[in-house]
């Protein structure tokens, strides 16, 4: 039966079948149809194949692998409570149909009173939230306040009247005090189950439960009421709330089976459980009021009347304080925005809302340029007042209804809804931008501070809240890497991890190009080598430059397999030309000069395409030569071993040490192309260029001019004594093909 059960159409239908159950039953007894004989058979009939149906499916449960390991251990009891509540239900059938017994207790009871400790015990063992020791001193409080409320009632209907009437054997008065005490475990669990939930709402399955509880502790009371004065029959009124309580208990196994192992979090603020224990308070005085109406003002009305409303206050006293304790929780200290915890909460509830044609939502990542200086120069309360200014900024922009929060030093977020375009959150982001430049006064001291903001628009419904904030934080660092003091839209061409997938695909299936800059003699525009340069031939937006990908490549390491990628394709097309004392320049990312069998590498490639060694210039940048280990070095001097040359590229952008420079076995120097642009004006970049030609001399190294577009800035470099070059001004990097007809054109003339 469990393995017919395991089918989703199965269990479905016996779900079903218990509801048209329930309806039949229900309407079968307020109909009054056959009179009360029959209305109490279908009654009692109609518990067991609801008590069989939900027995089954809580084993179904208890012994699913779908379920985590102390879910699957606390069904497995609640499977036994189950089975106690199934054969309990077919025990009175059989008394009061067959047998026609109406002795008490019954087995039937004793089987009823099984139910309590076993439901108790599994209740109890569902898997909570892990909670320090002060929570849950406090999840101990508020389900004992459940408690006694619910024992104050029991009492006074219950086992007040059960110690005191007459006629009752002492076993008799026993076991019915005993109905009402394990239903009042039940509710003690109950709460405590609802009041340890995982998420801010308990799941379906633990409210299903409650409320089968709740139905069963009403009847159950009933029950033992309409016991003491004058006997309980079957087929009436508590039997309505017992099949209800059954029909959810039906539901709430079928539930948990269906519940995924991990599920998606929910996402309300609030949560209606937490009042339980106020509601217990108020029931309970509620009832004292009652009971205590007949009793004379003067003393008593009086001590009830401020017992209560001391006790309410202090209730409403409570209820301030963990509001108070709320907006800690969720509030950053210095700036007063919302922390991290609540931008991620509001960023779940923003992801689960329906997309709306007309309505658009958007995520904006803001982070303040230049603030370490700011830190380092001026102090903590520099940057601390910069912090405050900012989030002032943003109270000054946003509307009520959207969000600023501070996600952690100078990281803040905006959450906004309910736009009428795409274009509206890049006003905001426009007005932000110009609410940060804002000067901040510190003192005697005007801090200038800028921003630069990520905007993400919500297009897919599928996309969590963290996913938005990373796809934020991705259009982030396009906008710093484009100048920064500005903002950038998402878009899935800026998403690394699919852009890095991309490239690898690019290398691993040849879409990638080398292209050949020549490098000549200044004075006679002699060719004397050539410069390889990768081009990316995407299928889709065309031949890219390396600035569209090469960055990218460096930040995920995709550099390392692309850079040996161009010198293979480099030196297999260049060992084909006629010219056999052309040289070939390479670059080299430090990725790769940082990786241990570089020089394997190099070796390997140079046998597979057979060019020669003592014809190849790796090209490695300042940051390389700044401050190299004992290993790079030992890198470089194995490749200057092999014949390799090896060359500094865009020489001067960085903080050079002249130190590790004649360590280093470099034979070559390139003037970057920023100081030969402003040569032929700008008198610092001349000097830098007159700086570097000078060092290649006493380094007795050959200096190579970048980027030269105009005859002026030649003829200046040939007079500081430069005399090889490249740039637009004698050749723009050429493909394959007409770089070769050059060597080849060359070779004629």
């Amino acid at each position: 039966m469990l393995t017919w059960f395991r089918t989703g159409r199965a269990a479905a239908a016996s779900v079903l079948a218990c509801a048209v159950l329930l309806v039949v039953q229900q309407a079968w007894y307020f109909g009054e149809w056959g009179g009360a004989a029959v209305s109490t058979f279908v009654t009692d009939a109609s518990y067991v194949p609801q008590a069989l149906v939900f027995t089954v499916l809580a084993a179904r449960v208890a012994v699913s692998r779908r379920q985590e390991p102390r879910t699957r251990r606390a069904w497995q009891v609640i499977t036994v409570a189950f089975a106690c509540q199934l054969v309990a239900h077919c025990s009175w059938f059989v008394q009061s149909q067959i047998l026609h017994s109406t002795g008490y207790p019954s087995t039937a009871d004793y089987w009823f009173l099984l139910f309590s400790p076993f439901m108790f015990a599994g209740l109890l063992m569902l898997p909570g939230q892990y909670r320090r020791r002060r929570d849950r001193q406090k999840l101990a409080l508020d389900a004992l306040i459940v408690g006694a409320g619910g024992f104050i009632a029991i009492w006074y209907l219950l086992l007040g009247p059960i110690l005191n009437a007459p006629g009752m054997t002492s076993w008799e008065r026993s076991f019915t005090a005993a109905l009402p005490i394990g239903d009042l475990l039940l509710v003690l669990a109950m709460s405590t189950a609802l009041l340890r939930r995982h998420q801010p709402e308990a799941p379906a399955p633990i409210r299903l439960l409650a409320g089968a509880i709740a139905l069963t502790v009403t009847a159950d009371v009933s029950y033992s009421w309409i016991q003491l004065h004058g006997g309980f029959t079957g087929g009436s009124w508590p039997d309505l709330l017992w099949l209800a309580g059954c029909f959810l208990l039906v539901v709430a196994a079928d539930q948990q089976y269906r519940r995924p192992r991990h599920p998606a979090p929910r996402r309300q603020d609030r949560n209606a459980v937490a009042i339980f224990p106020y509601v217990a308070s108020v029931a309970a005085y509620l009832l004292l009021a009652e009971r205590s109406s007949h009793l004379p003002l003067n003393p008593y009305g009086g001590m009830i009347l401020g017992s209560a409303v001391l006790t309410l206050l202090v209730m409403a006293r409570q209820l301030h304080a963990l509001r108070d304790n709320r907006e800690m929780a969720v509030t950053d200290g210095l700036t007063g925005l919302a922390n991290r915890t609540l931008v991620g909460e509001r960023l779940e509830q923003l992801a689960a809302q329906p997309i709306r044609p007309g309505r658009h939502a958007a995520v904006m990542l803001i982070d303040l340029d230049r603030f370490k200086p700011v830190n380092d120069t001026f102090g903590h309360e520099a940057g601390d007042a910069v912090l405050i200014a900012a989030a002032d900024a943003l109270r000054g922009v946003i509307r009520a209804g959207d969000l600023a929060g501070r996600l952690g030093g100078d990281e803040f977020t905006v959450l906004l809804q309910d736009l009428p375009s795409r274009e509206a959150a890049g006003a905001v982001a426009t007005r932000l931008l110009e609410a940060l430049r804002t000067p901040v006064i510190f003192g005697e001291h005007v801090l200038m501070v800028e921003a630069s903001i990520g905007v993400v628009v919500r297009d897919d419904p599928a996309a969590s809240g963290e996913t938005l904030l990373q796809q934020a934080d991705t259009a982030l660092y396009a906008a710093k890497r484009a100048g920064r003091g500005r903002f950038e839209y998402y878009s899935t061409v800026m998403d690394t991890k699919a852009r890095e997938a991309e490239l690898r695909h690019a290398v691993a299936h040849d879409e990638l190009v080398v292209h050949f800059q020549p490098i000549v003699a200044l004075a006679t525009g002699e060719l004397r080598a050539v410069e390889a340069l990768v081009r990316w031939n995407h299928p889709v937006r065309g031949l890219l430059g390396p600035g569209e990908f090469i960055d990218l490549a460096e930040e995920t390491g995709a550099v390392v397999p692309l850079g040996a990628w161009v010198l293979r394709a480099a030196c297999r097309e260049v060992s084909g030309w006629p010219a056999g004392s052309l040289r070939l320049s390479v670059n080299l990312s430090p990725k790769q000069v940082a990786q241990a069998d570089l020089v394997e590498t190099v070796e390997t490639i140079l046998a597979e395409t057979g060019f020669p060694a003592d014809r190849l210039t790796l090209e490695i940048t300042e940051s390389v030569i700044l401050q190299p280990d004992p290993l790079i070095i030992g890198r470089l001097e194995a490749l200057r071993d092999l014949g390799i040359q090896l060359a500094v590229d865009d020489f001067g952008t960085g903080y050079s040490a002249l130190s590790y420079l004649r360590r280093l076995p470099v034979t070559t120097l390139k003037i970057d192309r920023s100081f030969v642009t402003g040569i032929a004006d700008d008198a610092e970049a001349r000097s830098v260029c007159e700086a570097v030609v000078h060092l290649g001399d006493a380094f007795r190294m050959t200096v190579v001019a970048e980027g030269i577009e105009t005859a002026d800035q030649a003829a200046a470099l040939i007079d500081m004594g430069c005399t090889v070059g490249q740039g637009f001004l004698f050749h723009r990097p050429l493909p394959p093909g007409d770089a070769e007809a050059l060597v080849r054109g060359l070779e004629h003339v």
